[in-house]
């Protein structure tokens, strides 16, 4: 059991962690760090701008803030936007949860599956929380607030706890967290074994490691998830701009659950992208930025005639 949950892991990131992004553009941002909210938080700031609106980008499990990629981040900072990425509590060059331990997995996924609390050192909410305070430290009133895979869910939870920081939202491959939703397919699960023993496995933390992946920190994160549950009823009180992405290939978080989200967020936009799976690929690329920049310009362009408006 233990080697099946540990070649999940691996799965959820391998397609991110085999894809040939580079960061020599990110790395040219020095990695600062802030005191929040009880951490030490590692971030960068790229196109820094007073003048350009805030984009605050999160990554998922266990990804620290280069696994994004010079592609997506210079495609945003081309845009206009001044991009704030950081490494998430756990993670990087921010505070780790080491000490803690790692959970008892087969344990603690029973747990879930029964509907009883798991044990986690800190959740979605507490991530959220981290996320507000490193924007408050560097005075971004509000920002449009993108996530991925377990960084969309971060997101939906700033767009619903901190509407007054949320300039927008866009929430890439992720989920809800309802119970009702489908599980990975046969197919992904399938993998699982010869991923996670033997020299597949030393290959994957050696390749995870060199992309900017934390293998020890997911089981971590994965229990934040599971400790976090569902969030529909704060999902459903999402008032921000919304645009769900989702890949139609998505085998580990499947489309249903962008599409549950959209359908919980009034008047959100739902996009499924063909030759996408829970992966950001790089001949996909392009189309993502393009729709991530057109949903951040029409709100801009729309509080900017809510500001020229007369009184």
């Amino acid at each position: 059991m233990k080697k099946i949950i540990l070649g999940l892991l691996l799965t959820l990131a391998a397609p991110l962690v085999s894809a040939e992004y580079t960061r020599t553009y990110i790395e040219s941002y020095p990695l600062q760090t802030a005191s929040v909210n009880g951490l030490e938080m590692a971030y960068r700031v790229v196109g820094k701008n007073p003048e350009s609106p805030k984009v605050v980008i999160i990554m998922g499990l266990g990804g620290s803030n280069v696994v994004w990629g010079d592609t997506l981040v210079k495609g945003l900072v081309e845009g206009g936007y001044e991009l704030l990425m950081f490494d998430n509590r756990d993670v990087g060059g921010s505070t780790r949860f080491d000490d803690w331990g790692q959970p008892t997995l087969w344990l603690q996924l029973i747990k879930q599956k029964l509907g009883l609390p798991v044990n986690a050192p800190y959740t979605l909410d507490d991530m959220a929380a981290d996320t507000v305070a490193l924007m408050d430290h560097l005075g971004y009133r509000d920002a449009h607030i993108i996530g991925t895979s377990m960084g969309g869910m971060i997101a939906q939870v700033v767009a619903a706890q901190y509407p007054q920081h949320t300039r927008s939202l866009i929430s890439i491959m992720s989920s809800t967290g309802a119970r009702h939703l489908p599980r990975p397919t046969r197919g992904a699960e399938g993998n699982l074994r010869e991923l996670a023993a033997g020299d597949a496995a030393a290959k994957r933390d050696a390749m995870m490691r060199a992309r900017g992946f934390f293998p020890e920190s997911m089981p971590r994160q994965l229990m934040a998830i599971f400790k976090t549950g569902d969030r529909s009823e704060d999902v459903a009180g999402i008032q921000a701009s919304t645009l769900v992405l989702h890949g139609v290939d998505d085998t580990l978080v499947p489309p249903l659950h962008g599409v549950h989200t959209a359908e919980l967020i009034q008047g959100s936009e739902f996009v499924l992208l063909e030759d996408m799976g829970h992966n950001m690929p790089e001949t996909v690329l392009p189309e993502l930025i393009s729709r991530m920049r057109g949903h951040m310009d029409k709100v801009e362009t729309l509080q900017l005639k809510a500001t020229q408006a007369p009184s």
